[in-house]
């Protein structure tokens, strides 16, 4: 479903394929470990292999931005399709989350 590496100070979280109800659980528990597990980590999920996301998928998004927030870490998404950014759009969530167009876009913010 997905990988992760570390580029410091950067967690990269890669999920692939469908993001939806029957994997949310586990997407979200990879977000939440990766977030409480690295101290000073700034976490970012490259989306460009993304097939598909679901409510479910969004949610667990949410969940992990929602914890970013209270554990005052940096949480980003890059590489978003526009078949997928469409869904932040619509739900006014591209609002709440920094998304960018690539990783280099992303690492650049980083001081």
């Amino acid at each position: 479903m997905s990988n992760a590496t570390r580029d410091l100070p950067i967690t990269i979280i890669q999920p692939s394929g469908h993001v939806n109800a029957s994997n949310a659980v586990e997407f979200q528990l990879q977000l939440t470990t990766a977030m409480v597990s690295e101290e000073d980590s700034v976490l970012l999920v490259d989306m460009h292999q993304i097939e598909s996301l679901d409510s479910a998928g969004l949610m667990a998004l949410v969940s992990a931005l929602s914890l970013a927030q209270r554990l005052q870490r940096r949480f980003g998404l890059c590489c978003v399709a526009p078949s997928i950014r469409i869904i932040f759009e619509l739900t006014q969530l591209d609002q709440a989350f920094e998304i960018f167009e690539s990783r280099d876009a992303f690492s650049a913010t980083i001081t």
